[in-house]
């Protein structure tokens, strides 16, 4: 007899800790239902919510059981949340290439959960963190996928490779200094970069971020060409890949683009200086970009105000005449364009902003509203989880007035958000 209890006890206690057995169910009343980028508005509608997935939509207003939670949004339009594939939680914008001097690690932490949570308002459920100090944005993964942490679902890069010397590695201080704070990443040659392709893997990175060319805010003037090898790239590309892990690849100039696509990179960032020859490239093998205009408006506005050392501000300037030019061409050549953002290099929040800039880059409305939830899901390799409104998918919803698809800057304010079936206060 005591050990049937014993074993009820642990039973009970098992369903406790896991919260499957008793947990409410959610009934959500819809105004104006969109249940994916490809639908128009479908009116009235009722979505049941059970253990932080869909587990029903009902056409106009309907009941779930009598224990269950109601939540009204009878008023607002309800869509998938929205995913952006490049985010930096762990940071705040600013003079930031001096503050490795002088803030610890743990740091990233904090600021990141404050940035999680604004970044989940703001509407976004899923988001790709590109790049951060060793365990940070690990750190925020658990804790916002246990609830310990309101915020998004995290995938997280961790610290980039980077060459030696190159954008991503320490750089404008004493090279005693440079030597103190470099976070091991840095690679030279095929086999090296290969090495630490695992070392990320091990250390629990979801997807490998490098620095494939030069970059706009490091405190280098080299230029925004290739610094990886193609060797290097093409083996960093083959070691992720055989441990299922895909590559997202900084790069703003041309030859630098053509050569990570090649080399067999996912996903482009920035794509700045993208020319015809780089985007048939892209085409031809299946390689995404992901735009991240608003990095540039953001740091535009800091312009002229001693937020950046003269060597960056040159940089600064000299890409913001060609900033989106690249969208265009690549809608054109039918290259896959996924929304990113690059939020941390501006306010946290601001990221639906990008949504308008893509649409006056070329594409429409339609289209820029797909980048943030079907082709980002389909990017993150999760189109079968999050990224539409649909029975079994996790329960990623967000609430506000009016209709994207007659204005997308209606997602520059979000009234309801809900993550994994977390309502975010």
């Amino acid at each position: 007899m005591r050990r049937v209890f014993g074993l009820a006890i642990a039973a009970f206690v098992a369903v406790m800790i896991s919260g499957s057995a008793f947990a409410q169910d959610q009934v959500i009343r819809v105004g104006n239902l969109i249940t994916d980028a490809a639908s128009g508005p479908s009116g009235p509608a009722t979505i049941i919510v059970r253990d932080g997935k869909i587990a029903e939509i009902r056409q106009g207003a309907a009941t779930g059981d009598s224990d269950a939670q109601v939540i009204d949004l009878s008023d607002k339009t309800v869509m998938p949340g929205l995913i952006d594939l490049h985010v930096h939680l762990t940071g705040d914008p600013g003079g930031d290439f001096w503050k490795k001097t002088t803030e610890p690690t743990e740091w990233g932490v904090v600021v990141g959960a404050k940035n999680a949570l604004v970044t989940a308002k703001a509407g976004f459920t899923t988001v790709r963190e590109a790049g951060s100090s060793q365990y940070s944005a690990f750190s925020l993964r658990r804790g916002t996928a246990d609830g310990v942490i309101p915020g998004p679902r995290i995938i997280a890069a961790g610290p980039p490779l980077a060459i030696v010397g190159g954008h991503g590695d320490v750089s404008g201080f004493t090279e005693d200094v440079n030597a103190l704070l470099t976070s091991g990443y840095a690679c030279t040659g095929a086999v090296q970069c290969a090495e630490k392709v695992r070392k990320a893997s091990r250390a629990g990175s979801d997807i490998i971020k490098i620095t494939a060319t030069g970059g706009v805010l490091s405190q280098q003037g080299r230029g925004l060409e290739a610094q990886f090898t193609d060797e290097e790239m093409r083996s960093i590309a083959t070691t992720a890949h055989s441990l299922g892990l895909k590559v997202m690849a900084h790069a703003h100039g041309a030859r630098g683009i053509e050569a990570a696509s090649r080399a067999g990179i996912d996903t482009i960032e920035h794509g700045t200086f993208a020319d015809e020859a780089a985007l048939k490239v892209m085409k031809a093998n299946g390689t995404a970009m992901v735009p991240t205009l608003m990095a540039f408006q953001g740091v535009s506005e800091g312009l002229g105000k001693g937020i950046y050392t003269p060597v960056v501000e040159e940089k600064i300037r000299m890409t913001l005449n060609t900033v989106g030019k690249a969208v265009a061409s690549a809608k054109r050549l039918g290259v896959p364009i996924v929304f990113g953002t690059d939020a941390g290099v501006f306010d946290h929040g601001r990221n639906a902003e990008e949504l308008q800039l893509m649409v006056d880059a070329g594409l429409t409305r339609r289209e820029a509203l797909a980048s943030a939830t079907t082709s980002a899901a389909k990017a993150l390799d999760m189109e079968n989880e999050i990224g539409r409104i649909a029975v079994g998918y996790s329960a990623d919803l967000i609430a506000f007035n009016g209709n994207p698809l007659d204005d997308v800057r209606v997602l520059e304010k979000i009234d309801w958000v809900m993550v994994r079936g977390r309502i975010i206060d």
